[in-house]
């Protein structure tokens, strides 16, 4: 297996689990949160939405963005699959745009986000995009448990 491939794998395997995750949250508790500071679940989907969009653009920019019009800020999130069927074409851009870099891209092409703080090469900017997503995944599987709900296996 080639390094993009991996990476291709890691962002697919990384976004079932999250399916299997979002899938599991019953409608009554998409705006559940710990506390008032907190994103409620369906916020976090979103984010995670949202932020694969922006990260897209900025992978194509080679780095942070000036200004970004969220495509979701017009939004109001309805129901999940409603969410997941607006977000499929921004998903399968990302993944087309991936799935188009070559392995000495990944080395040599230089992701500027040095307003918050990096610069990275391509290939630790792509890892980084899906753990972005993995984090969020553990998040509300915590949020899960602490609202008393039966967790999803993610673990298969």
């Amino acid at each position: 297996m080639q390094t993009v491939e991996a990476i291709v794998w890691n962002l697919e395997e990384v976004r079932r689990r999250s399916f299997i995750i979002w899938n599991s949250i019953p409608l009554e508790f998409m705006d559940w949160k710990p506390d008032p500071d907190a994103m409620s679940m369906q916020a976090m989907i979103r984010h995670v939405l949202d932020g694969e969009h922006y990260y897209h653009l900025a992978l194509l920019n080679k780095g942070s963005l000036t200004e970004y019009d969220s495509p979701y800020d017009q939004r109001a999130f309805t129901t999940l699959d409603e969410e997941l069927a607006f977000s499929q074409p921004y998903r399968a851009a990302f993944m087309e745009t991936v799935k188009r870099y070559t392995e000495a891209d990944l080395s040599h092409v230089q992701i500027d986000r040095s307003d918050v703080g990096y610069v990275r090469s391509l290939g630790d900017m792509l890892l980084r995009i899906a753990y972005h997503e993995s984090v969020h995944a553990g998040q509300l599987l915590d949020y899960m448990r602490t609202a008393g709900l039966p967790r999803p296996k993610v673990w298969d």
